[in-house]
């Protein structure tokens, strides 16, 4: 059975942190029936809380209209059992933390309960969706969606094929991902894709300019925003990404491409002394409370 579009009605969405809560909060606006799961027991309904605090100031935007919000909130569930989770949808997205043993756990349950002709998805910034599709029953029905942060913002989707893939599959990826108001493109399974390995090789050129004394945060991230146009400087995404995050895409894609990824002994530090950006107050810049940037 090949599924189309219109079909894709419920989702279940596995993660319900950073990214898994944004994920669920443009599944329900696109219509989506949404299951959110998490491990951690209240994660998902604190999720739906961050959610709709999120839908909230959609309105006051005048981004989308109460009536919409409300709908969005009666279409997302809390769920804390992953088997009910999976069963009778017609698309699983994970996004658990980026630990490749993990994601293959979850995946393995995943498998036994989803149904056959479901899509299933692994958002990962860089890990090989080969290997989490190894275990899955039918490895071409899994590929990669690799959402931005914050997700109801950002609009690119990496889709990930990889060798196995199934094209029907891969274009149900991309059509789900504009129906969820987003810019797909469609990229092979190589370390790191198209966005982590080159925004992985800026962030880092722009640490070791900080430890070489060249220039200070905040000026290296102007040079990158007026001199090209980029809407965030290279340090203040990796405030907003979490300095941890970035340290560990870095370390695997210095494994698997080659020592120009080697992370800096700056991002290092700042890690093991607690210091991971935004989400703890303090990374290459201090940040509020009300995450405002000092």
């Amino acid at each position: 059975m090949t599924l189309s579009l219109d079909q894709v009605t419920t989702i279940a969405v596995i993660g319900a942190g950073t990214m898994g809560h944004g994920i669920a909060h443009i599944a329900a606006v696109m219509g989506a029936q949404v299951r959110l799961f998490d491990a951690k027991a209240g994660a998902a309904a604190a999720g739906i809380q961050r959610i709709g605090k999120n839908l909230d100031k959609g309105v006051e935007l005048g981004k989308l209209t109460q009536a919409d919000r409300d709908a969005a909130l009666t279409r997302l569930v809390a769920v804390d059992d992953l088997a009910l989770a999976c069963t009778g949808v017609e698309c699983v997205i994970e996004a658990v933390p980026e630990i490749l043993e993990l994601k293959r756990d979850i995946f393995t349950t995943v498998s036994k309960h989803a149904p056959e002709h479901a899509l299933l998805a692994t958002n990962t910034s860089s890990l090989p969706i080969t290997e989490i599709a190894e275990v899955v029953r039918h490895p071409s029905h899994l590929v990669g969606m690799h959402f931005f942060n914050p997700v109801h913002v950002m609009k690119l989707v990496e889709v990930v094929r990889h060798k196995v893939s199934d094209a029907a599959m891969i274009d149900l990826a991309v059509a789900l991902a504009m129906k969820m108001g987003k810019t797909p493109i469609v990229v092979a399974d190589s370390p790191g894709f198209a966005s982590s390995r080159l925004g992985i090789a800026i962030g880092l050129e722009a640490m070791r300019m900080v430890e070489e004394g060249v220039a200070s945060p905040a000026d290296i991230d102007t040079a990158m925003k007026l001199g090209y146009g980029h809407p965030m400087g290279p340090l203040e995404l990796t405030d907003l990404v979490g300095l941890d995050v970035r340290l560990g895409i870095a370390e695997y894609l210095a494994t698997a491409i080659g020592p120009s990824f080697t992370p800096p002994q700056l991002l290092r530090d700042k890690v093991s002394g607690g210091k991971l950006g935004k989400k703890s107050g303090e990374g290459f810049y201090r940040w509020s409370a009300d995450g405002k940037k000092q």
